[in-house]
């Protein structure tokens, strides 16, 4: 089990959660643990047993990876997996992705989106493809950076592509500052579609962390394409292409509020909390809001905006390939606010007419100080954590 809780950036631990939680919300989950639960059919099932539904490994949350403390390289094998989307039956739910093509760095676990590559400024970075165990070609295209013609990842242009079976380098120049991505260019409007896209972040020189700093990646999907590779009887074109699933770093809601297997922002009273929101997996704009918390766009496709162009608002669309870095400040009462998409329909979970309120592209701004209420324990009964 991973001590990082939260959404990849700012540290926060296993203790820490459970110092800021006290008493209330392990009394509250103390009779869940290993406790069965109904599936959308009614039937008694328990966490383990739905793992053991597929052979494939569960997609994890995305990781960190400091670039500079591994001397500027790192190597992106290709998984399959099976991305739980909200595998509890609350809200909604299970609703799990039964194929996804994962990106997995060095020896850690795959996970959709991919690991947040955070480099320094100046630096070069080495990114391996390690495709020895594909079943099919892929590449890795970097959003942002000025690079070689070799290295600018896309077969048609470049020439050059990762078969089945195979490595390959790239040399990739941090020499953009600020919040990029990076996804397959190979047949791109399929494999971006089973998950293959992640953040690349380079830190300016003299950067200065906020308080509190996370990444945040959305994706709208069409599970159909999914479901068709995990061998359902169902048929796919991305020229009719239907999203029927909204995620957040890979989940959807309550499942972005579970502390390790999502994405909720934990803040502490007077924090400044900085954001980076990234469409880079997306084929739709997603205006993405901020309950009782108004915040500044820093930052726009990887340039920091001079303060005359900033203004304080509570929603900031993402269009697709786009990022963009707010910047607020912790100042509401102690408490739990919802930060989401505000297409409405992109704020429910379950497929078609069995769509249900509230779940999808939503997480939540999460005050330590509001971790040991009931209400706080009713929020993490839904989404599956246990103490």
């Amino acid at each position: 089990m991973s001590d990082q809780m939260s959404a990849p950036g700012t540290r926060f631990s296993r203790r820490d959660f459970v110092k800021a939680t006290s008493g209330a919300t392990a009394v509250a989950l103390a009779g869940c643990q290993g406790a069965p639960r109904a599936d959308s059919a009614g039937t008694a099932t328990t966490q383990s047993s739905k793992s053991n539904q597929s052979s494939l490994p569960a997609a994890a949350p995305p990781e960190m990876v400091d670039l500079a403390e591994q001397g500027n390289e790192v190597t992106l094998k290709t998984v399959p997996a099976r991305l739980p989307v909200h595998p509890e039956d609350s809200l909604g739910g299970p609703i799990e992705l039964p194929r996804v093509w994962a990106f997995a760095a060095d020896d850690g676990q795959p996970s959709v989106p991919g690991p947040v590559l955070r480099a320094q400024e100046g630096d070069v970075i080495d990114v391996t493809l390690d495709n020895t165990d594909g079943k099919r070609p892929h590449t890795v295209h970097f959003h942002g950076v000025q690079k070689a013609w070799k290295d600018d990842g896309v077969p048609t242009t470049s020439g050059i592509q990762v078969p089945a079976g195979e490595k390959h380098t790239y040399e990739i120049p941090a020499n953009t500052p600020g919040t990029h991505g990076y996804h397959c260019h190979y047949q791109t409007h399929q494999h971006i579609e089973m998950g293959m896209y992640g953040i690349f972040r380079v830190d300016p020189e003299g950067y200065q962390e906020a308080d509190r700093e996370y990444f945040l990646t959305v994706k709208d999907w069409d599970s159909r394409l999914s479901r068709m590779y995990g061998g359902e009887d169902v048929s796919y074109s991305a020229h009719h292409r239907k999203a029927d699933v909204f995620t957040i770093n890979g989940r959807s809601l309550p499942r972005t509020l579970h502390p390790e297997d999502g994405s909720p922002l934990i803040v502490s009273k007077g924090d400044t909390v900085r954001v980076h929101l990234v469409n880079v997996g997306g084929y739709m704009a997603h205006p993405m809001h901020t309950h009782n918390h108004r915040f500044e766009v820093v930052e726009k496709d990887g340039t920091q905006l001079p303060d005359a162009l900033r203004v304080e608002q509570d929603i900031v669309n993402v269009a697709p390939a786009q990022r963009r870095t707010i910047e607020f400040e912790a100042n509401a009462e102690p408490g739990i606010y919802l930060m989401h998409c505000h297409k409405v329909n992109h704020a429910t979970n379950g497929l078609d007419a069995a769509a249900s309120y509230p779940g999808g592209m939503v997480t939540g701004i999460v005050y330590e100080e509001a971790m040991d209420t009931d209400i706080f324990a009713d929020l993490m009964d839904y989404a599956g954590y246990e103490m």
